[in-house]
């Protein structure tokens, strides 16, 4: 058991969960936060509270910031901005087929000197040597351009999805797990590339959050044709509802339908009741 606080880099971006330590950051606070290049300064968006989890292996926080920090903070979102403006402005002038996703930037202090990440997307690989060297000229540092893919791309801009919440890859996922066309067929998705992809334009992340649920379901419940003997009478299953855990069945009685739990008309449930319940 141990405290955490989150703090994040950037206004309704990702999420990082640190051990203040003996700090007490309040909500709104700037800290410093340990980075391979660094302590950067981000903003607590919650506040330090107790946890049962064990914090021994969560990064701690190097301190509050100061303005010195505040400064070299603000310095750096500038040389973000003045790279970023220079690449869009050189690819265009370069005719290549490329598109700006983020900028990332290391002020001239430590080992390497100061240097910029320019992340772009394309439909191919692009050969941009001549970019580097004019980008390098530029902004008078080291350049490096790295290609990202659809996903990670909408993991770093961020936005929206069609839930009306904020992109899962954005905030919370960390490691993208396989998603397949099988996992919308499997929970009766329509098969319309607009509603079962996200903002990155592949199959929604979200499809095998309760994939698993379904699975079960279908192990058990009777298949959509097959008949089964329900409280109300004997009759033929025509749908399931997995969120509800039923299935809809049409009575040979009048034809009409009833819902009915799956444990009410799956074969192990009625011969444990017969068995027991005689």
């Amino acid at each position: 058991m141990g405290m955490l606080c989150a703090v994040s880099f950037n206004r309704y971006g990702r999420l990082y969960y640190l051990d203040p330590g003996a700090l007490t950051p309040q909500v709104g606070d700037k800290v410093l936060v340990p980075t391979d290049d660094g302590p950067e300064v981000a903003e607590c968006v919650w506040a330090a509270q107790w946890v049962s989890e064990d914090t021994d292996g969560f990064p701690k926080l190097v301190g509050l910031a100061g303005e010195e920090d505040l400064r070299r903070d603000e310095a750096l979102r500038r040389r973000k901005a003045e790279a970023k403006v220079a690449a869009k402005r050189l690819i265009r002038a370069h005719g290549l087929p490329m598109k700006v996703v983020a900028v990332d930037h290391v002020l001239g202090s430590g080992e390497g000197g100061e240097r910029s990440t320019v992340y772009f997307t394309a439909p191919h690989r692009v050969d941009f040597r001549s970019l580097v060297r004019d980008l390098g000229a530029t902004l008078h540092c080291r350049v490096e351009l790295r290609q990202l893919s659809a996903r990670d791309s909408a993991r770093v801009q961020g936005g929206i999805g069609s839930c009306g919440r904020d992109l899962c890859c954005a905030t919370f996922l960390t490691d993208f797990e396989p998603v397949t066309i099988r996992m919308a067929k499997d929970q009766d998705l329509p098969l319309n590339p607009l509603r079962i992809s996200g903002a990155c334009g592949r199959l929604m992340c979200c499809l095998k959050y309760e994939h698993p649920l379904y699975q079960r379901f279908q192990e058990s419940a009777p298949a959509v044709g097959s008949r089964v003997t329900t409280p109300e009478g004997d009759g033929r299953v025509v749908g399931h509802s997995v969120p509800r855990d039923s299935v809809t069945v049409r009575l040979d009685a009048g034809g009409s339908r009833c819902s009915c739990s799956r444990a009410s008309v799956c074969a192990p449930r009625q011969a444990h009741d017969q068995h027991y319940n005689p």
